[in-house]
């Protein structure tokens, strides 16, 4: 699904976040919406689909201000922490999106932060990116009225505490995506894409059968758009990913045909090697390449959470996102092919060799 020229009949609604006519004529002015985490993997996506569609003019923060993004683009430092710096920021913004990551400490304060300031009744519509880890270990089918535990580990926890100070917050409307995969998706299509050719990663037997709740990055920025434009959705949240989502086996085994490597069997021995043996000193190699500076890219060690992500039997119920937002999703061999292209591009971590002929 492409974003680039996305448009919806409905302009932003809260606050000052209307279109309004130039003097000149009857062109609108494109409303400015500040994208705080703009660095990062969905936030640069959400500018440049913003910049695209002709109707609004981001606003990029950015921690550390770097060219991330054409001249072209209003670029600002901001740390969101800070009230006095994000008050103004917000000055003359029609919306806001928050694609901040980073650590749970990180994550809450800068919500915090922004909910507070969007706490009067003149505030811009904000687009909260939290995530289907809000949910913590529930399974079964989940939709947006079950119980935000939290409970998964300290990410999830911190994501289900920010949506709770979201609600001091009039305008806030809460995007909770699944696996976020696609070109530039570090480790959905980044890192899994590098174990499979590598050999390391394949079938997993039991511990793959959970659902993988997939979601194409160009769907999440659709959702964005949609979200901050859609009027009479303040205070909802919405879950996004496929329809019919494959199994982590299955995701794995089509992945692996897109990028022409074997689909090799992992045996519970083999991924624990993978865990015990192998990740510690990768993991310990990426830590001294980093302080040392040095021109080395270790190989990503498999981190515990995986197989036990992939044996979760959890699927997001998506009709709510369908029916409010209009989503339809992409198809998962059209998002493959165009992971696979990007890696054979080659990635800031390791690349991925062309597939066996």
């Amino acid at each position: 699904m492409s974003v680039t020229n996305e448009s919806m009949p409905e302009p932003i609604a809260p606050g000052a976040g209307t279109q309004r006519a130039s003097k000149e004529g009857g062109a609108a002015t494109p409303q400015r919406i500040l994208v705080l985490g703009a660095g990062g993997f969905i936030g640069q996506q959400v500018v440049r689909a913003l910049a695209l569609g002709g109707w609004a003019r981001p606003v990029a923060a950015v921690h550390h201000k770097r060219p991330v993004f054409p001249a072209t683009i209003e670029t600002v430092a901001l740390d969101a922490r800070r009230p006095d710096a994000l008050q103004t920021a917000l000055r003359g913004v029609a919306g806001v999106v928050n694609c901040i990551a980073g650590d749970a400490a990180t994550i809450t304060a800068t919500a915090r932060t922004l909910f507070d300031a969007c706490a009067g009744p003149a505030a811009p519509r904000v687009i909260h990116l939290s995530t289907m880890m809000v949910y913590g270990t529930q399974t079964g089918t989940i939709d947006e009225t079950a119980a935000l535990r939290g409970d998964w580990d300290d990410y999830s926890r911190a994501k289900a505490d920010v949506e709770s100070l979201a609600l001091a917050c009039p305008t806030v409307v809460c995007l909770r995506p699944g696996i976020v995969y696609g070109p530039q998706s570090p480790i959905w299509s980044g890192w899994i894409g590098q174990w499979l050719c590598a050999g390391r990663l394949g079938d997993l037997g039991a511990t793959g059968s959970g659902c993988c709740n997939l979601v194409h990055v160009d769907d999440v920025v659709t959702a964005v758009l949609r979200s901050l434009r859609t009027t009479g959705i303040e205070g909802q949240a919405f879950n996004l990913s496929q329809a019919d989502p494959p199994t982590w086996n299955e995701y794995f085994r089509q992945f692996a045909a897109a990028l022409g490597c074997p689909f090799v069997s992992i045996s519970r021995t083999r991924l624990a090697m993978e865990l015990y043996l192998l990740a510690p000193p990768l993991k310990a190699l990426q830590i001294i390449a980093g302080k040392l500076r040095l021109d080395l890219q270790p190989a990503q060690p498999i981190r515990p959470w995986l197989p036990r992500l992939c044996s979760h039997a959890v699927r997001l119920d998506v009709r709510k996102a369908e029916h409010l937002l209009g989503m339809e999703w992409t198809p998962l061999e059209r998002g493959l092919r165009e992971a696979v292209a990007w890696l054979r591009r080659g990635t800031r971590t390791e690349p991925v060799a062309a597939p066996a002929r």
